[in-house]
Order: structure tokens, then C-alpha cells, then sequence
């Protein structure tokens, strides 16, 4: 039996144009170039928005970028269709004007003004802007005010400011397109207008807020970038050395009294060079053999401790914490059980963790395998890193 099928109408397409105030130097972020041109979670920072923009259908999009950052923009932007670039001028304000004159031959009916700081774009925010301009000439999306509020009178405590008729105000900002462009070419307040909104404002506009959002936070400061790294991160590590008469055996850190010891360039504790592969693993940091290589003499025969106090210290330094580590040996002999708290130990003293934190255990490959023809010894390590 037919059926007839009745299609939901489609949405309206509204042809907006997207304008991307990158023209900052962003100094105070501590990057080495620009801050919108920094890499921030695998990309670019004025990337994430720009694509975001794409998504929702703005066309063109154009990046307001600073003099003589053009090979570095167009390197950010790359791939990405319907984005220009221009110069901006010498405050914020002058910047987005040269860049509605250059949109303006695009004959938008609609532009979104965004901030390239502000990375990560929710679409829905798009979506309650484009809602708001179909009754407004301007929309900006805002957040309400948690903490409480006071003015001041030089470094004392002034009159208390009502938080309940305050918003923080975000981008990006929402505008028909000629009415933008005219507040713009009038306007004759400060040259260092803290966003469209005020200009639009002073120009007669009236500006509908809409709800915004917590992850169109602004990346100003260094901690900004540094906050952008995982909470967690996982690494592991894998090592084998040799049994051999005559050697000394170190597990974990610990001398271990043995018929054999493991051969090795250094004293060749494989349980702690497992550890330390999985440390330089978490962070991203390459291995045991590119920080202290086996071809080079200093290290001949020296106390893995070193190798190991050194992972933890780039851990600190990367920006994490040792949240757990766990160590599996796989021999047949020696017998670990005796030794696992010495060892547990040994290795949270050299991390500087709790001891709760390290986990030693030992397993065999029921006689099978090199470990079970106790022709040498593995361990395999995992461990988890908090961010600091």
C-alpha cells in the first residue's frame, strides 16, 4: 500500500558572513608567536573557530590578521574553503571596520564578529544568535555574573555592585550586516571600543543577549595553553635484559642476591627501564634509549635510579603528577613476593609518590619462552599521570 510521506520543510538558510578578529599580538599568553596562531589541543588556535564558522554555513569567512603575519595565518587556515585574509588596523575596533569593507562586497545579509582567542564555538550559540537577529539588528551571547561584585575607591572596598544586572559578554556577536558596517563607519568613541556590541549600541542598535557558554572561555594567559593538556594520561613500557653469571641482579631498585644478574650498558634493572618508557610515554617524550643511550660511555654500568629520577622530573615538568604506576617482572627466579614491599618502596622514594601509588607483582610464562628458560628477565610497567 503507498504512503504518502510529507517532508518537513528545511529551515531557512540564512546567508551570514563570519569575520575572525585575529589581528592581536596575544603577548600575554607567553607563546612564541601570536596566540591565535599557537597551537592549542592539535591545532592552531584561530583554527577551531574558523572551522566552526565553516560548519555552520558562514560564507565568506574573513580572518583579520596582523601585518606581516600572512604565511603564518595562511598555514593556520589551510584546507579550510571560503576563507579570506586582510590586515587589520591599529586597535580592535579599526580592525573589524577594515574587515566589514572588505565583507561588504560580499553583500552579507548577516555577520558573526568572533574573537579567534575564543577557540571552541558550541554550535548552538550560532544557532541563538541567527534565532535573535530575526527580530533584533544585534545579538551577543552573554553568562550570568557567580561571583559577588564591588566597585572600588583606589585600594579600599567601594559601593557593592548588583551581580544580578551584570553578564559577562562573549563572541561571537551577531549583526545585520549593513546596520554593523554603518555603526562602524560612525563611530567616534574611544579607539579601543571593548567589543561590536558597545559600538553597535552607541550607533542607536538595540542588542538582544542569548545564552552563551562556558567553553567559549578566552585564552589569554599562559595557564590558558597549559590547561588545554589532558587531565589524564596513560603510558606504558616494555623491557628485556639477559641472565648472565657474574652480574649483579637490581629489580625495582633493590639488589637482589642471585646465581644471576642481568646483563646490560648499565646495571640493567629492567623493571625500572619498563618504568621509565612508560613515563616518557605518557608525556610524549620518546624513550629510555634517546635520553641515555647505550653508545654512550657515562652511562656504562650506571644505577637506573638516575634514569628514573630524571623521568619523574619531565613529568613534573610537562605539567603532571604520578597518579599510580604499575610494574608486572616476568621471570621464573628469583622469587619476588620477598622483595615486593622493598621494591614498592624503592620506587615511590625515587618518584617521590606514596607509596600506595606503586604497585610491584611478578608473574612466569609456565616455563615457556626465554623467562622460562631463565635465559633473562622482562617487565612490562603501565602507569596514569594527573595534570598538576
Amino acid at each position: 500500500m503507498s504512503q504518502n510521506v510529507t517532508t518537513a520543510p528545511k529551515p531557512e538558510v540564512r546567508r551570514a558572513a563570519a569575520l575572525v578578529v585575529a589581528a592581536g599580538q596575544g603577548l600575554r599568553a607567553g607563546q612564541p608567536v601570536p596566540k591565535q596562531f599557537a597551537p592549542w589541543r592539535g591545532k592552531a588556535v584561530v583554527r577551531h573557530s574558523v572551522e566552526a564558522l565553516a560548519a555552520a554555513g558562514c560564507d565568506p569567512i574573513l580572518v583579520v590578521i596582523p601585518e606581516g603575519a600572512e604565511g603564518i595565518a595562511r598555514e593556520a587556515i589551510a584546507g579550510i574553503a571560503h576563507v579570506q585574509l586582510t590586515v587589520g588596523g591599529a586597535s580592535r575596533q579599526e580592525s573589524v571596520r577594515l574587515g566589514l569593507e572588505v565583507l561588504a562586497a560580499a553583500n552579507p545579509r548577516r555577520v558573526l564578529i568572533h574573537d579567534a582567542a575564543r577557540p571552541l564555538l558550541p554550535a548552538p550559540v550560532i544557532a541563538r544568535l541567527h534565532a535573535a537577529l530575526d527580530d533584533r539588528c544585534g545579538a551577543i551571547p552573554v553568562l550570568p555574573v557567580a561571583d559577588s561584585l564591588t566597585h572600588v575607591a583606589g585600594d579600599l572596598m567601594g559601593a557593592p555592585a548588583r551581580r544580578e544586572d551584570l553578564r559577562r559578554v562573549q563572541t561571537p556577536q551577531a549583526f545585520r550586516f549593513a546596520e554593523i558596517l554603518a555603526a562602524h563607519r560612525d563611530w567616534e568613541g574611544p579607539t579601543n571600543a571593548g567589543d561590536d556590541a558597545q559600538v553597535a549600541q552607541a550607533w542607536g542598535m538595540d542588542v538582544a543577549l542569548v545564552e552563551g557558554d562556558e567553553t567559549l572561555h578566552k585564552l589569554t594567559y599562559a595557564a590558558d595553553f597549559a590547561s588545554a593538556a589532558p587531565i589524564f594520561r596513560v603510558g606504558s613500557g616494555y623491557d628485556v635484559h639477559a641472565l648472565e653469571e657474574g652480574e649483579e641482579l637490581w629489580l625495582c631498585g633493590v639488589r637482589i642476591d642471585h646465581t644471576h644478574g642481568l646483563s646490560g650498558h648499565s646495571d640493567a634493572d629492567v623493571a625500572i627501564h619498563a618504568l621509565v618508557d612508560a613515563l616518557l610515554g605518557a608525556i610524549g617524550a620518546g624513550d629510555i634509549g634517546q635520553h641515555f643511550p647505550p653508545s654512550d660511555p657515562q652511562w656504562k654500568g650506571a644505577a637506573s635510579d638516575r634514569f628514573l629520577a630524571h623521568a619523574g622530573t619531565l613529568v613534573a615538568e610537562a605539567g603532571y603528577a604520578l597518579a599510580n604506576a604499575d610494574v608486572t617482572i616476568i621471570c621464573e627466579a628469583p622469587k619476588i613476593g620477598p622483595h615486593r614491599e622493598a621494591m614498592r618502596a624503592r620506587l615511590a622514594q625515587i618518584l617521590g609518590v606514596d607509596i600506595g601509588a606503586v604497585s610491584v607483582k611478578a608473574t612466569t610464562t609456565e616455563k615457556l619462552g626465554f623467562t622460562g628458560r631463565r635465559e633473562g628477565i622482562a617487565a612490562q610497567a603501565v602507569v596514569s599521570l594527573a595534570r598538576l
